[in-house]
């Protein structure tokens, strides 16, 4: 009988690890933080322009990292709203080549996130 108990306390405690490990991941997930000096490099930044992404990117990683604390049929709006809002707002700083490499960039930091499928 001891045993028994002693089996089903390890379940338990191994299955909650479980969770709060796909929980973490999931948070990660969201976390959109990224090294501006190499997006700068990438988009050939002027300095008002570098500032004016990292402030806007602020607010989009703010958002994402919102709405990784969602259930996941209101996290799917939130983050259709953070990127669509995202994208506006860089579509004001950034010339056309730069906008068409951003794009690129979002959408793979996004499908390798696991963000969106």
């Amino acid at each position: 009988m001891i045993l028994t108990m002693m089996a089903m306390l390890m379940m338990t405690t191994a299955f909650a690890e479980d969770e709060n490990t796909a929980e973490v991941s999931n948070l990660e997930a969201y976390d959109m933080n990224i090294n501006m000096n190499k997006l700068s490099d990438a988009l050939n930044l002027t300095e008002d322009q570098k500032e004016a992404v990292e402030n806007i990117h602020y607010v989009f990683n703010t958002e994402m990292m919102y709405a990784a604390k969602y259930g996941s049929s209101d996290r799917d709006a939130i983050v259709k709203r953070a990127i669509d809002t995202d994208i506006k707002r860089m579509g004001y700083v950034l010339n056309y080549d730069q906008m068409h490499k951003y794009m690129k960039i979002l959408n793979a930091t996004i499908r390798n996130r696991g963000i969106v499928k």
